[in-house]
């Protein structure tokens, strides 16, 4: 047998040992070095010293999960609202006070900032907090029959496997779906097609609630009668995916109301596709929307530029305020339900655009003479678009981030465009995960 076909022999993973946690890594691991080698271990906290296995070795660091607390057990340390934390992947903070979380959201954050620019926000914006159980309205579960205990398995991957977690219940869901996952298992336990379904997605308005079944091979008429009971049992409207996203059709009831989110303060409502980006935590999204309006300081004349505007959830609000707002956004079905929800809503003082914006090109929207602009990137973050900024008189900039290491490089490349950043914050869309959403905002330098 050739070298290359031979099999790699892991190494053995070291004993158990004894570490005391000196801090706390950005994804909320607790650090330690052993032998001078760091070591994060999960589940471990700053002070304490554990008893913890090894997970995984590296050449500079290791991994491991932590047994027991040893001695100083920190103050910040809780009880789980879930049972199946220790197993689950879908939340990875849960042994932490959600106060503590946050603090350390926001410690992560400015160090980031500080890292990367080489100086401080001057000024820090106060925390944006929420429910911190029953918050999350979107989510993508892992689906999987597993025939030898011939029981169904839904939920979020394990958390250092890619098995699917056998839930029963889920603490941070929409708990018309989270409290009822034990259920919608044992039915589909007994379909036929039951070995064909990898995937369940979540998605909930103000008061509709919908899931959607991607599933690999056609149903027969008894699965579908039990799923349609199912769908009445639990009174949400049921969907079915046999392909791709095009795909997605309603099973019960065959024409459902479309799914609608509403932000009282601006009489506005949306409507939306069940597959849609929407935020997650509605909560925090009525608490993010009034203070980015509030921190671009809308005045009457302005001419404003929502970058990556999705559905319009910024774009509409923002347009009560200004003269005229443009939302550009790459996802053609996105700026077609944004230009929906605009008519539904009666404004007529926007435009949308569809628009690669990592890709930019020549285009009518960059003719404006725009004063104010929002940034909602993705994770990677609005590098490629920045440099088009400059053509503007902007006067302020408001930058709504989901990954504060992009947040942080990209601003870094604003200030070079002559904006200073004025302030920054974080905001708790994912609580019990090391997820941090933040929001800063800069104002330009030359005006």
């Amino acid at each position: 047998m050739k070298s290359s076909q031979k099999t790699r022999r892991r190494r053995p993973l070291p004993d158990n040992a004894l570490a005391t946690i000196t801090q706390l890594s950005d994804d909320g691991r607790g650090i330690t070095h052993i032998n001078g080698k760091v070591t994060f271990v999960f589940g471990a906290l700053p002070g304490e010293t554990v008893l913890f296995r090894y997970h995984r070795t590296h050449g500079s660091f290791d991994e491991g999960i932590a047994l027991s607390v040893a001695e100083n057990p920190s103050p910040a340390r809780v009880i789980p609202p879930c049972p199946a934390f220790s197993l689950c992947g879908g939340c990875s903070l849960q042994h932490i006070n959600p106060l503590y979380q946050i603090q350390h959201k926001e410690k992560t954050l400015m160090e980031w900032i500080k890292r990367t620019t080489g100086k401080m926000p001057p000024r820090c914006l106060p925390p944006m907090t929420g429910p911190t159980t029953q918050y999350r309205y979107k989510a993508r579960l892992g689906a999987r029959f597993l025939r030898d205990k011939d029981k169904f398995c839904l939920g979020f991957r394990e958390r250092f496997t890619r098995f699917v977690t056998p839930l029963t219940q889920c603490a941070v869901l929409v708990p018309s779906i989270g409290q009822h996952i034990g259920r919608i298992s044992d039915v589909l336990t007994t379909l036929d097609n039951r070995d064909h379904i990898p995937q369940i997605e979540v998605a909930s308005g103000d008061t509709q609630i919908a899931l959607i079944i991607r599933h690999m091979q056609p149903f027969s008429e008894t699965d579908l009668s039990r799923l349609i009971q199912l769908a009445q049992e639990l009174s949400v409207t049921l969907y079915l995916q046999p392909k791709g996203p095009d795909t997605v059709h309603p099973l019960w009831p065959v024409c459902p109301e479309p799914l609608s989110y509403t932000l009282p303060d601006y009489q506005l409502t949306y409507q939306f596709h069940p597959l849609a980006f929407t935020q997650v935590n509605p909560a925090i999204n009525r608490q993010l929307i009034p203070h980015a309006v509030a921190l671009l300081n809308l005045q009457p004349e302005d001419q404003v530029l929502d970058l990556f505007c999705g559905l319009g959830n910024f774009t509409l609000p923002m347009a009560r305020f200004a003269k005229h707002v443009t939302g550009v956004e790459g996802d053609e079905k996105a700026v077609q339900q944004a230009r929906r929800n605009a008519a539904y809503n009666q404004i007529s003082n926007t435009d949308f655009y569809v628009e690669n914006l990592f890709e930019p090109k020549a285009a009518e929207w960059l003719n404006t003479p725009y004063t104010k602009v929002l940034l909602d990137p993705p994770r990677s973050g609005a590098q490629e678009i920045i440099p088009y900024l400059s053509r503007w008189p902007l006067e302020r900039i408001v930058y709504v981030s989901c990954n504060p290491a992009t947040l942080a490089r990209d601003l870094a490349l604003l200030e070079t465009q002559g904006f200073s950043l004025e302030a920054a914050g974080v905001l708790d869309m994912f609580p019990h995960t090391d997820h941090v959403e933040s929001i800063a905002v800069l104002c330009n330098t030359k005006i």
